[in-house]
């Protein structure tokens, strides 16, 4: 047969090799709804228990929110539960067109395309609005499915250090020969948690004729005085040619992501991006409860404010304790260990002391950056907050590492 004993021996023998470098990625069940305190099977088939959550995008806490759960069950009952087409035959319903106007409102753009996922926006603006005469220049450290969707795309490609305003000016003035220029950039970045200087860059981008593309994933919902995005926080709404991001993190937690932008641009990806044309439509349920979501966070900016309060409380007290952790006011927080093992080891251990976190390595960070990133959530009290601490005091000290 195809599959020898050859071939299995060959895969097996690279996954223990993952795991003897500390690299390899345990299962854990959740057998809970999504929120601050959740109820998990940990290793599988152990008894489940009651932990404390700092490792989930949930950072308004609405993934289980009473009314969100309630949109989603009138979603389901007025509109079905899939549509079981894609967009441009017969997967687009009324609400589909409602949270895409929604969210033109509220991201500040001109129009809004909605995906299955932030994935599938990534890997289908860059094709379906440039070419080979065209070139995108990216930062560094942007996320994986941005370069997956970069890789599909004909133009050519480069790269400016990160967050490094003079190196990108040298790449704009590099490539003035081109069609269009496309700057790519996250907003957050999700594994440091550091805000792009964006204000900067549309500056640069204005003075060099070049587009911007903002993923604004782990910002959308978060950050900015009403959470619009790192484009409010540096006061350059309208300013951004496209805007990428997710209902997934911030927004509910379901799953879902959107293209934003210049008409042109949505209308372009609304005709030729890959995943539109050919991925099922956005199931009705979560497209029913992410209407509820901006009408949650539209309302009043409690919850982001309470997320802002729980970040800077939590900064303040890890440092304290000792811990090394990379500065930042994001509610992403990087607990720094270098090692691949130390990182899986302490994690395991914090889990044994009621907070379920995770081990970052290679490949998800570079070689030698291995972390425990740690995610604020307005869902957390100050309490949770508090027995974190203490958790991650009590095992890094075991580990000599305070």
């Amino acid at each position: 047969m195809a599959y020898s004993d050859v071939a299995r021996a060959s895969f097996a023998s690279e996954i223990e090799t993952i795991k003897g470098k500390g690299l390899y990625k345990e299962k854990r069940f959740i057998r809970s709804p999504q929120d601050a305190e959740i109820t998990v099977e940990y290793p599988e088939g152990a008894a489940e228990e009651k932990v404390l959550n700092f490792c989930a995008n949930n950072y308004l806490g609405l993934s289980s929110h009473p009314e969100v759960i309630a949109a989603a069950h009138e979603g389901l009952d007025s509109r079905g539960y899939g549509m079981s087409s894609v967009r441009f035959i017969c997967g687009t319903q009324d609400i589909h067109r409602e949270l895409q106007d929604r969210l033109t409102d509220f991201l500040g753009t001109e129009d809004t395309l909605l995906f299955p996922s932030c994935m599938d926006a990534n890997a289908g603006v860059f094709e379906a609005i440039l070419g080979p005469e065209d070139v995108i220049i990216a930062d560094r450290l942007i996320h994986a499915s941005l370069v997956d969707g970069i890789r599909l795309c004909s133009a050519q490609y480069d790269t400016f250090k990160h967050m490094n305003m003079k190196h990108l000016e040298k790449k704009l003035q590099l490539h003035q020969d081109k069609r269009h220029r496309l700057v790519v950039t996250d907003g957050v970045f999700s594994m440091d948690g550091d805000l792009f200087p964006l204000d900067e860059a549309v500056a640069l981008c204005e003075s060099y004729d070049a587009m911007i593309l903002l993923d604004d994933s782990h910002a959308t919902g978060v950050i900015g005085k009403t959470g619009r995005g790192v484009h409010e926080h540096f006061g350059v709404v309208g300013k951004i040619d496209v805007i990428t991001t997710t209902l997934g993190k911030a927004l509910g937690g379901a799953s879902g992501g959107c293209v934003a932008g210049r008409k042109e641009l949505v209308e372009l990806c609304r005709q030729k991006a890959r995943p539109y044309l050919f991925s099922n439509s956005l199931s009705p349920v979560i497209t029913a409860a992410s209407i509820k979501v901006l009408d949650i966070i539209t309302k009043t900016t409690e919850r982001r404010d309470k997320l802002e309060a729980n970040t800077k409380y939590f900064r303040e007290k890890i440092t304290a304790a000792g811990l090394n952790v990379r500065p930042g006011e994001t509610p992403i927080v990087p607990v720094m260990l270098y090692n691949a093992k130390l990182a899986s080891d302490m994690a395991r251990d914090m889990y044994a002391e009621g907070i379920y976190v995770i081990g970052f390595s290679f490949p998800v960070v570079p070689n030698g950056q291995a972390r425990i990133r740690v995610q604020l959530s307005a869902a957390h009290e100050f309490g949770h907050i508090e027995r974190c601490v203490v958790a991650f005091a009590k095992v890094g000290d075991s580990y000599g590492i305070l």
